[in-house]
Order: structure tokens, then C-alpha cells, then sequence
């Protein structure tokens, strides 16, 4: 029988034994791109948590969320087509954001699907466990992320990235011809960079450095593994997480360049 952690238990395993450093790279200015053909793409943006790894306050899942947007917009994405979900939305009133559940997760892909006509996008951030992603003081399991792919996107093109501890656990639930999917860490193994001095987690991090030095997402994915696995070298943290990469064949045909 698979083990349902609590979630205060979560946020400690998510980063065992790992410092709360702070971080030294960071995004001291906006990065230019070129638009690509992501303007009628549905895109959602989803902070799952407010706390570091030790259970304390923390902005890192927000800023992730606040920062992935404003740099899908400069890859080409009509911000009209980005809903953003937190679990504090009131906090953030200049992102106007929609309170984090499934059901509103789910409304609001269908929503964005319905006024779009290509691809979709999916970007989730939080703590995870084995059995998918914490949302506020739920977890968000892969079938249930596939049902709303499956009900709200269906054969488009699709990118799927899951920063989360566990997050490989997705993979073979969301698995098909045409989608993308990245993840933060293997099934059986934590990511790092939680603590509440971090602006961003690490893969959030190269995530989000990443993009300038990139034209796709295929070569996104590939970057960030391995930004993810330098960092986790330099930081002496282990077992290394080793984000996951699926791409299926009609996706790596249809994915959009921005570059």
C-alpha cells in the first residue's frame, strides 16, 4: 500500500539535510525574445504551497508563478491566455490570481481551451510526495491532472512541467504522442532549493535562467537537467533529483519555437 505523507512531513523530506541558502544567481533584468507562435496557446501557471521545506512562511512557489508568466508572455503567449493560480491569491493583487484547487484548475483549462485553438501549457509548482503534488492541503494526483488534459486539451500540443519533489510520478499518467513532459525530480526522489531564503527552488531557478540561452521547449527541458544536476553538484546535496523528460513523437513534430 503506498504511504500518504501529512503535509508538514512533506515539506521536511521535500529538502532533508539541505541548507536554507540563499541564492546567488538571480534575474537582475528581463531577457529578451523573439515571439513565437504561441499566441493562441492556453497557458496555466500554478503555485500549490506557501511554505519552505521546514513548514515557515515562504514567497518561492509565488515568485516562481508571478516570474514563469511574465516570461511566457515575452516567449509570445497572450497574457489574456495565462491563468495564474496560488494558494494566497489575495496577496497578489496585481496578478489577479485564482484560489489553487482542482476543480478551478481544472474550469479554468477548459475555459482558456475553449478560446484558444493550439496547444496547451501546464506549469505546477510546489512541494510533492509519491502520490503527485501538494495544492494547499491537498494532493493534486497524476490521474487527475491527466483527466483535465485529457477533457481540455485532447490532442494538441502539450507541455506539462511539474516542479515538485516526486514528480516523476506524472510521467506515465500524462504520457502521449503529443505532449512534452518535464519534471523536477525522479518518482522515487526529492528536489532541492525549498528553504525559505531561496527566492526559487533549483529547478524553478534554471527553469527560469534558461530560457535566453534556448529556442524550444525540448531544448528547455534539456538545459534545465542539466543546470539542475550543476547545481546539485556545486551544493553537495544527494541523491540527485534527475528531472525527467518525455517527448512524444507528434509533440517533438508540433512544438513551437520562440527563437
Amino acid at each position: 500500500m503506498r504511504m500518504r505523507f501529512p503535509l508538514f512531513i512533506l515539506r521536511e523530506i521535500c529538502m532533508r539535510g539541505v541548507l536554507c541558502l540563499a541564492l546567488v544567481l538571480g534575474i537582475s533584468s528581463a531577457p529578451a525574445f523573439a515571439a513565437g507562435g504561441f499566441s493562441d496557446w492556453a497557458a496555466i501557471v500554478v503555485a500549490g504551497d506557501w511554505h519552505a521545506h521546514d513548514g515557515s512562511p515562504s514567497e518561492i512557489f509565488d515568485n516562481a508563478r508571478h516570474d514563469v508568466t511574465a516570461d511566457l508572455i515575452r516567449l509570445g503567449f497572450a497574457r489574456d491566455n495565462i491563468e495564474q493560480f496560488s494558494i494566497r491569491p489575495q496577496r497578489y493583487p496585481a496578478d489577479s490570481p485564482v484560489f489553487a484547487d482542482a476543480q478551478s484548475i481544472g474550469d479554468g483549462l477548459w475555459d482558456l481551451s475553449g478560446r484558444t485553438h493550439a496547444g496547451c501549457l501546464v506549469y505546477l509548482t510546489s512541494h510533492g510526495s509519491p502520490d503527485g503534488m501538494v495544492l494547499g492541503n491537498t494532493i493534486l494526483e497524476p490521474v487527475t491532472l491527466a483527466r483535465m488534459l485529457n477533457n481540455s486539451c485532447s490532442d494538441r500540443p502539450t507541455v506539462v512541467i511539474v516542479s515538485a519533489c516526486f514528480s516523476g510520478v506524472f510521467v506515465p499518467a500524462l504520457r502521449a504522442a503529443n505532449r512534452m513532459i518535464l519534471t523536477a525530480a525522479r518518482p522515487d526522489r526529492t528536489s532541492f532549493g525549498c528553504g525559505q531564503a531561496n527566492r526559487y527552488n533549483y529547478f524553478d531557478q534554471c527553469v527560469l535562467s534558461s530560457w535566453p540561452d534556448t529556442g524550444d521547449f525540448p531544448g528547455l527541458a534539456r538545459a534545465v537537467r542539466d543546470c539542475v544536476a550543476a547545481r546539485e553538484v556545486k551544493e553537495q546535496v544527494s541523491p540527485p533529483s534527475e528531472p525527467q523528460f518525455w517527448l512524444g513523437a507528434e509533440a517533438a513534430k508540433e512544438l513551437p519555437s520562440w527563437r
